[in-house]
This record gives C-alpha cells, sequence and structure tokens, in this order.
C-alpha cells in the first residue's frame, strides 16, 4: 500500500503520536488518514470515514483526540457498540498515552471511579455504549457534561445508525439528538467499514445537523490478503465432516461462523469430539466465558473460536488466519463484515463459505422476528398511556402480548421516534403523535429481500464470461465501491484453493454425532409476572410466585430443537404449513418414531413412566395422536388418552409472551373424569406427549392439571423445541 507523508507542525505532532501508538518509529500514514485528522484537528469538520477494516479508522480517532486534548478541548466521546472493541481500544488508546476509560454494562463498579476521573479533567476519550445514551441517570447526570466539554465525538460502526444498515440498532438513532446538541465547533468523526451508498447518505444527512457540511472519505474496499471461496457440500454433515478434516489445514487460528446458537453449539461439540482445540462463542456464552474464549483466540491457544454474531464488529487479532461459514449471512455487507476479521496484519488469509440448504429457512426467522407492527406498537402505546406511572420493561411485557426481545427492540425504536422515553422506573409516553411508517418498513423489508438474493448470487459465481465475475469484486461493488475490479485470488479467478472430498470413515463419524437425539427440556419454576393483571388466578388468589414442586413437571425431552443442524431439517419440515399457511398433519414418520424410542431409551429416568397422556392439538391432532399411541405401544405403557380440550379453544398464537401464553393456556384443558380416576391408582410418572415445545407454559399448564389430578409425577415428551 502506498504510504503518505505530510509535512508542518500538525503533520510532525500527529506522525509522532502515529508511531507511539503503533510502537513503531518507522509507521508513516495511510493514504486518507493524515486528511481525515487535518479535517477534524485544524478545521474541526464533520467527516465520515468508510474505509475497509485494518486501514486504521481507530488510529485517526485517538491521534485526533489527543491533538484536540492538547490544545486545550475537552476529552472526546467514542460512542462504540461492542465491549469487546471497547477494551481492545482502550488498551491501545494507553499505548498512545491516551487516557481512556470505558462505561458500559460490564464495568458497573467503576463508573463512579470514572465519573470523579472526568470531574477531573483526567480522561482524554471515554468510550459509551449505545444503550448509555437511553439510560436516564447517564442522560440526565453525565451526558449534558460531556456535550458542554466534549473536544470530538466519534461514531464507531456508523452503519449502525441506519436502519438500511445490515446491522441497524435503535439505540444508534439517538447519536442524531447528540450531535444536534454538541457546539458548533466540535468536531465529529464516523466510521465504518461497511456501508453503501444508500447508507453512506443517510449517515452523513444525520451528521449535517444544524447545516453542517460533511467531508467523506471513501477508499478501496478490497482485501488484498483474503482468499474467497464457496463450498457446496449440501448436508450438514458433510459441511462438518470436511471441517473436521480440514479444520488443521487451514493457516493459523480463526473463526467458524454459524447461523444459529444450536448449529454453533453443536459444531463445536463434534469438532472437539474430533481432537480440534475449539470453543463455541453465542450469545448463551456467559460474558466472562466469551473475554476468556476471545484472549484463548488472541493468544493462538486454540485452533477457532465456532460463533454466532455475537462475535462480530470490534474482535480484533490482526493475525486472524481464516474464516468459515457454516451457512450464509443473509447479506453480502453481512458478510464482509465478519470475513473483515481475517487477514487485517497477515499477507494472506483464507475465507470459505459453506452454505446450507436451510439458510433462506433462518434468514426468514430473523427477518420477520426484526421488524415492529402497526398492531404491536399501538399495544404498547396504549399499554403506557394507561398506566399512572413508569413501566418497567417487565412490567410492560405483563401487559402486552410480545415477548421480551422483540418488545425491548420496539420501545428503542418508539423511543427513537420521539413517543415514549425511558426515567427513572421505566418507560412513559412522551404525548407527541407518532404515526406508524408502513411505506418505510416496506423499503426496508424489500431492501432485505434483494440484499438476500444477492447473497445467493454470490454463492452461484462462476468462471467464465456468464459466470458473474470475482468474488472480492462482488462483494466490494455490493458496498458500492467505485474501485471493485478483480482480485485474481478468489476460487472463480484462480479455481478451487480448497480440497472439496470428505473420507467415508470421517462422514459417518459427522453422521453419527448430528444423529444424536434427546435433548433436556427445563421445567417451568415461576409463574410469569403480570399474571394479575390478565385475570389468572389459583384458589382465588393471583398466580405469582413459586409454582410450587408437587403442581410442577418433571425435566423433559425433545427429539431436536428445529435450530439443530443434525435433526433440524427433517423437523422443519415435518412442521411446515401448506401453501394457505395451515399446518400439515400426518402420522409419525417411522424415522422419526424410532429416534423417539431412542429418546426414551437414553432418557436415564429415576423412575420408568407407567402411562401416556396427550396434549389435544387442533393443528396437529394425527400428529400428536400417533406419537402418543406408538409410545404406549412400544413402552408397553398404559394409554390414557388425551386431555380435555376446551370447546371454545382457538388456534395458539406463536409470539406471544410468558403471561399471555400462560392467560390462553389458562382454561383450555381439563383432565377427563377417566383419567383422574387411573391417576388415583397408577404408581409411576406420566409420559406427558405434545408435538412441538415452544415457551414451554403449554406441558407447564396441562402437566400441572395431572399433577393436581393425581400424577406423582409428569414428564414432558415432544417432538421438538423452539430453539
Amino acid at each position: 500500500m502506498t504510504q503518505t507523508t505530510r509535512t508542518g507542525p500538525l503533520a510532525d505532532e500527529a506522525l509522532a503520536v502515529l508511531r507511539d501508538l503503533t510502537g513503531r518509529p518507522d509507521a508513516t500514514f495511510h493514504p486518507g488518514q493524515f486528511e481525515a485528522i487535518e479535517a477534524l484537528v485544524a478545521r474541526r469538520e464533520r467527516a465520515l470515514v468508510v474505509q475497509r477494516t485494518g486501514w486504521g479508522k481507530s488510529a485517526v480517532y485517538f491521534i485526533a483526540a489527543l491533538l484536540r486534548r492538547r490544545a486545550g478541548s475537552g476529552p472526546a466521546l467514542i460512542v462504540s457498540p461492542l465491549l469487546a472493541l471497547m477494551r481492545d481500544q482502550v488498551a491501545a488508546a494507553e499505548r498512545a498515552g491516551v487516557r481512556a476509560a470505558a462505561i458500559n454494562s460490564a464495568n458497573v463498579t467503576e463508573w463512579r471511579a470514572i465519573e470523579q476521573h472526568l470531574a477531573d479533567d483526567d480522561i482524554d476519550v471515554l468510550f459509551v455504549s449505545p444503550e448509555r445514551l437511553v439510560n436516564p441517570r447517564f442522560r440526565a447526570e453525565q451526558l449534558p457534561t460531556l456535550v458542554d466539554r466534549c473536544g470530538l465525538l466519534v461514531i464507531d460502526e456508523a452503519h449502525c445508525i441506519s436502519d438500511w444498515g445490515h446491522d441497524f440498532r435503535p439505540d444508534y438513532r439517538r447519536i442524531r439528538d447528540l450531535i444536534a446538541e454538541l457546539p458548533t465547533d466540535v468536531p465529529v468523526l464516523a466510521t465504518t467499514a461497511t456501508a453503501n451508498e444508500r447508507v453512506v447518505a443517510d449517515v452523513a444527512e444525520q451528521m449535517a445537523s444544524g447545516g453542517h457540511e460533511v467531508f467523506t472519505l471513501r477508499g478501496a474496499l478490497a482485501r488484498e490478503s483474503l482468499r474467497l471461496g464457496v463450498l457446496e457440500l449440501g448436508t450438514p454433515a458433510r459441511r462438518l465432516a470436511w471441517l473436521a478434516e480440514h479444520l488443521d489445514a487451514l493457516p493459523g487460528s480463526g473463526i467458524v461462523y454459524c447461523l444459529t446458537v444450536s448449529a454453533a453449539e453443536d459444531a463445536a461439540a463434534l469438532l472437539a469430539k474430533a481432537g480440534h482445540r475449539v470453543q463455541p462463542y453465542t450469545g448463551r456464552t456467559d460474558t466472562a466465558e466469551r473475554q476468556a474464549a476471545e484472549e484463548a483466540l488472541k493468544a493462538n491457544e486454540v485452533k477457532a473460536l465456532v460463533a454466532t454474531s455475537a462475535l462480530g464488529m470490534g474482535f480484533d487479532k490482526p493475525d486472524l488466519g481464516f474464516v468459515v461459514h457454516l451457512g450464509a449471512p443473509s447479506s453480502p455487507v453481512a458478510y464482509y463484515q465478519q470475513v473483515g476479521r481475517a487477514g487485517r496484519a497477515t499477507p494472506n488469509a483464507d475465507v470459505l463459505l459453506l452454505p446450507g440448504v436451510e439458510d433462506r429457512d433462518i434468514w426468514h426467522w430473523f427477518a420477520t422476528n426484526a421488524m415492529p407492527t402497526q398492531a404491536k406498537a399501538d399495544a404498547v402505546l396504549a399499554a403506557l398511556a394507561d398506566a399512572e406511572r413508569p413501566l418497567s420493561l417487565p412490567a410492560v411485557e405483563a401487559r402486552v402480548d410480545l415477548r421480551r426481545g422483540p418488545l425491548e427492540l420496539l420501545l428503542k425504536v418508539l423511543a427513537v421516534d420521539g413517543a415514549v422515553e425511558a426515567v427513572q422506573g421505566g418507560w412513559v409516553t412522551t404525548g407527541q403523535p407518532w404515526v406508524y411508517d408502513a411505506e418505510r418498513y416496506e423499503r426496508v423489508a424489500a431492501a432485505r429481500v434483494a440484499e438476500q438474493e444477492a447473497m445467493l448470487a454470490y454463492e452461484r459465481l462462476a468462471p467464465g464470461p456468464d459466470g458473474g465475475g470475482c468474488r472480492m469484486a462482488f462483494l466490494t461493488a455490493a458496498l458500492d465501491d467505485p474501485h471493485s475490479e478483480p482480485c485474481g485470488r478468489c476460487d472463480v479467478c484462480a479455481g478451487p484453493w480448497y480440497p472439496t472430498e470428505v473420507t467415508v470413515p470421517v462422514l459417518d463419524r459427522a453422521r453419527e454425532t448430528l444423529d444424536h437425539v434427546g435433548v433436556p427440556v427445563a421445567p417451568r419454576a415461576l409463574w410469569p409476572t403480570g399474571l394479575d393483571t390478565l385475570g389468572v388466578l389459583i384458589d382465588g388468589e393471583p398466580a405469582k410466585g413459586k409454582i410450587p414442586p408437587d403442581e410442577q413437571v418433571a425435566e423433559g425431552r425433545v427429539v431436536a430443537r428445529l435450530t439443530d443442524l443434525g435433526w433440524g431439517g427433517r423437523l422443519r419440515d415435518l412442521f411446515a404449513s401448506d401453501a394457505d399457511g395451515r399446518p400439515v398433519d400426518a402420522e409419525v414418520p417411522p424415522e422419526l418414531g424410532s429416534a423417539v424410542v431412542r429418546v426414551l431409551a437414553g432418557w436415564g429416568w429415576e423412575e420408568r413412566p407407567v402411562a401416556v397422556a396427550w396434549v389435544p392439538s387442533l393443528g396437529r391432532p394425527r400428529l400428536v395422536e400417533s406419537l402418543a399411541t406408538g409410545i404406549a405401544t412400544a413402552g408397553r405403557l398404559e394409554l390414557l388418552g388425551p386431555l380435555d380440550l376446551s370447546p371454545t379453544a382457538e388456534p395458539l398464537g406463536g409470539s406471544t409472551n410468558s403471561a399471555y401464553r400462560v392467560r390462553d393456556l389458562w382454561g383450555r384443558f381439563a383432565v377427563p373424569a377417566a383419567v383422574a380416576e387411573r391417576l388415583a391408582v397408577l404408581q409411576g410418572p406420566v409420559l406427558l406427549v405434545d408435538d412441538l415445545v415452544d415457551s414451554r407454559w403449554t406441558m407447564s399448564v396441562a402437566g400441572r392439571l395431572l399433577r393436581r389430578a393425581g400424577a406423582n409425577a409428569v414428564m414432558p415428551l415432544a417432538l421438538a423445541s423452539a430453539g
């Protein structure tokens, strides 16, 4: 890469800081770096820098922050999205003599000390997570002072501002207001490696608040170190077998990305069983374990982390040797962002995509859970308007039919639009009129579909004039990079660089591992909050607190999760709907019936069940009845039959939160008199059978009725769980 030399007092001072930051006395600026620093320090402009990962965007804001401090300004405020990014950047700042600190959810015990350092003017750079901008206490006590004294505002990973961006985060929209509150002479820097022209225009428009011009610096996004490839292997077993056989041949240490938590855990277990040093890294991984896993990868103590997108922006290992995807992200831009972790400070790194037949289904599931709807937004606003005091998140959840994650996302969207506000004690409405922007969300949804089709087009690229061209050029063109050109290294330009075969013994071992069945299902032990507001009563009293032990079900089992790499595909096919969206009902397929028998054989229960009952189903009655009768026949258990179903029962919705699910289930079932008579004399547990476990409340409510009718234990069993 061509390096840039500048002369003059500012250039000399900036270069000295750069050399302290890198620890290299011969370091010089990359093209564009000093131009961005000069715009911020000398002209106090607003700058948007779109440069590839590893170009040195953090060097720009560290140097600009320190030079502004030396000129007498206040500390720089850097809004950064991930804790891992903050940890790395604080350490990097200290190497250059920049006094840095971070305020985020992981260091609550340090906040008071940091606040004192700010008051004493002992901090040059303060990192905050975007969520802090919504926190009432931070907004009231810290933010006004920071805004008044701010010497530089930095928005890292700025594509998160834009709802057109591949990783839009509602909290980031708060930055619009923050920019508007700044004194006019405070420079603003936004940085990203993953923004197409539409995202750049959206971010620049928000930065221009107050009539400011925005200096945009775009560089070539192609990564010369990366060698890209796509290998179609079909089944999950073949993909995992390939990885088990060839992982050690990949250079250095790296990341294996999966689309779901279950897939990452399954893949990590299989690779570890095959003798590879790997660790899982997902949204279910404890915070301390995540940090330990990151450090293990940085120290090359593991060959790979098997991760979901939880390991994304902010993880910095310059010598990462490879990135492999078991399943494709839903857009080329998201894919570019993840593979950009590799080869930042090495001449070569390998990037391989192993697409899966299940990718489309997973993309659809995530897409349908991402956007707010008119009905959901209206329900939240009505609940807050009816409340006499601020409502906490659990309190709002008890009043609307939304699960915690989507509810929290919707509240943030409404807060960004000014319709609700987080205050001390919870959420309130602002009284400002709010209109659901259906056209905007339809445009975003259409853009997401187009991105998915583009990802499939990337997979289909092939050599020749009609093959679509180079993989790297395809990715950079998706980011509207005018410098896109063939890389000469990918498998389209230069032919496959990776082995394509899987040997039979390795494939057989992968199939055997993925054929494992019997996933535990933890019992519910507490009633959800808010049941009293929904009229759910037990013996005339509100249902709350612990479920009595003699009314709880035992730990249950499912054959597998719908998201599993092994049985997940077959179970998703079983639970698919027809063209009109109706459930397809049929008896349990023989292969799945055999898997159920294996689940029962490997359960390891303390006391063998003596009877079988089942949950009556409106959508798949044949499936559930055939499952229960088949189990009773195979195990020579007494067949008690189904619970009674209320004549007024309607199909259950698929996305309700816990309180609403219990409300909908309350009174839905009853224990038939004949079943109650048998329970009074039976000595042993009862298997309670259903087709699909989602919230676990159906089994809990139905099992509680069996316990109260005399069953000394109830053991739930279903074909699948939702996650």
